[in-house]
């Protein structure tokens, strides 16, 4: 395996087999940059593996808190100043609890069918409920 640091928006690293993504998407900043991750997964190869977590999930994974996802921006910046559990530490500066929020936006599958147009759409479910969603291609 080679390990080639980019970018994942910007592309032109070559051309693969396969490409994989899981957790990514929902990282890279705004439609613009997801719509621009797209393309260069589908640009980069002719199968491709790309999964994040489902917007409509009840817990948000990244904070594991109920509804996260669905407060005002201000709401989440005092959330993530004072909640001690998931996979991000307290943030007592306003700043950096704030980048923090922004950094993460989860996508809908209406989203997703958007970015990858020529995929098929699997959930990942827990008790029945879709947990992520994954846009897959073979080649």
């Amino acid at each position: 395996m080679e390990v080639i640091p980019a970018d994942a928006c910007d592309g032109g690293f070559g051309k693969f087999d396969l490409v994989f993504s899981n957790s990514v998407l929902e990282h890279v900043g705004g439609h613009a940059r997801r719509q621009q991750f797209a393309d260069v997964v589908r640009e980069s190869a002719p199968a491709y593996w790309v999964q994040t977590p489902y917007r409509y999930f009840p817990i948000e994974p990244h904070w594991l808190f109920p509804g996260f996802q669905f407060l005002p921006f201000r709401a989440r910046v005092e959330v993530t100043r004072h909640w001690n559990v998931g996979h991000n530490p307290v943030l007592k500066d306003v700043g950096e609890a704030a980048a923090l929020v922004a950094s993460t936006e989860l996508v809908s599958a209406t989203e997703m069918r958007a970015y990858f147009p020529d995929g098929a759409m699997w959930f990942e479910r827990f008790a029945g409920i879709p947990k992520s969603i994954t846009a897959c291609k073979t080649a």
